[in-house]
């Protein structure tokens, strides 16, 4: 059996490779192959392009990139046609992901939508596409299974494949216990995992890491870097700026969500870490005027928080904006370090909410239902959950 993977996104990496993984631990002779990330080579995937890579938001930055998805789009193409693999995995990346579809599904494969695009909060109408062109979808939040049910759509709820990783996570012991060595209060400043998000959202950070730190000079900040590249971004700036007791450091997101008292964060799927790590959280996402303007237009859901959605109350304080909110964040970080009754009350709420959600199995329940329906023939499909 083989199965083709589109995957385009950071998180979908990882979520990718622990699929894989629970993939072959049920067929070891499964063949995984496609566009995906380190992570998903790693756990055993052939890929005919590192598509993670070219990960990519909003309408200028996908312009400008627009040879290379028609390129891998028609790569794709012929693939399917002179290959034909028994399945295609899509993980979340919308947009190029239904070029892949459209393709799969004119030569005749199964498409299953691991980690679907979020239509229902920002773009319903494009329903119709899953409707032409996904034959599952495998619903990461349990409210998604009766949206597409409702428009006809077959679909399944497996949970969302991030707490699987977060439970697999070895966390650096020698990192933690330097970092916890002085004592001090912590706080994580998380300015995303995209260079885009890092560009349009840290020196709001910053500012907000400044005011709590007028407020609170022994308070201590941590800032976790995707990759080098995006750490010299940040301490680029950190040398051109007042200094401040900020320290920054690649492939230690999870240690210093960990180790921090209270984060602030760039909105993504990395609030469900934050969830699962149990941390009082400020979500941020400063975009343009006029990005801004098209997501208000577009949007359907109350939140942009994934911690949110799933709580559908506001447990993580959130900023989509397009002006400086640095006081607002840093008023209410100083507000959980400074009030024991809030800090307490915002760690109840999440223990809550992670004892209802945040249960690892995804990845294993989206494994068994792929394998299942593909064993079961064409057009057949298996009941789960």
């Amino acid at each position: 059996m083989r199965i083709f993977f589109s995957v385009g996104e950071p998180s979908g990496d990882i979520h990718g490779a622990n699929l894989i993984r629970e993939l072959k631990a049920l067929d070891p002779t499964i063949e995984c192959v496609g566009y995906g990330g380190d992570k998903m080579a790693a756990a055993g995937a052939e890929l005919h392009f590192p598509l993670v890579q070219l990960s990519v938001m909003w309408f200028a930055r996908v312009l400008a990139n627009i040879t290379t998805f028609l390129s891998l789009a028609s790569k794709a193409d012929r693939y399917f046609r002179h290959h034909r693999p028994d399945a295609v995995v899509l993980i979340d990346y919308p947009g190029f992901n239904w070029w892949i579809a459209r393709r799969a599904k004119f030569h005749g494969i199964p498409v299953f939508y691991f980690v679907p695009p979020q239509l229902w909060g920002w773009a319903g109408w494009r329903v119709e596409k899953v409707r032409r062109f996904v034959d599952h979808v495998l619903c990461t939040l349990p409210f998604e299974k009766p949206w597409y049910a409702e428009r006809g759509v077959d679909a399944t709820y497996v949970g969302h494949p991030f707490f699987d990783e977060c439970p697999r996570q070895q966390l650096d012991a020698t990192f933690m216990t330097a970092q916890r060595a002085d004592g001090a209060p912590l706080i994580a400043l998380l300015p995303g995992s995209r260079t885009q998000e890092v560009e349009r959202n840290w020196e709001t950070l910053y500012a907000a890491a400044a005011k709590i730190h007028e407020n609170r000079p022994d308070i201590r900040f941590l800032v976790p870097s995707f990759k080098p590249t995006q750490q010299k971004m940040v301490n680029d700036f950190l040398a051109a700026h007042p200094p401040l007791p900020i320290q920054t450091h690649v492939g230690k997101t999870p240690e210093i969500i960990e180790l921090a008292d209270a984060c602030l964060s760039v909105s993504g799927s990395v609030a469900l870490e934050l969830l699962y790590r149990l941390k009082p959280t400020c979500i941020l996402y400063r975009i343009g005027k006029l990005d801004l303007r098209v997501a208000r237009f577009f949007m359907k859901s109350r939140f942009i928080c994934l911690v949110n959605m799933l709580a559908d109350e506001e447990l993580y304080p959130e900023f989509l904006t397009d002006r400086d909110e640095s006081q607002r964040l840093a008023d209410q970080a100083l507000r959980w370090l400074n009030d024991e009754s809030a800090f307490a009350k915002a760690k109840s709420d999440l223990i809550e909410l992670k004892q209802r959600y945040a249960m690892p199995g995804a990845c294993s329940a989206a494994a068994a239902y792929i394998t299942r329906t593909l064993l079961a023939g064409p057009g057949r499909s298996v009941s789960h959950g």
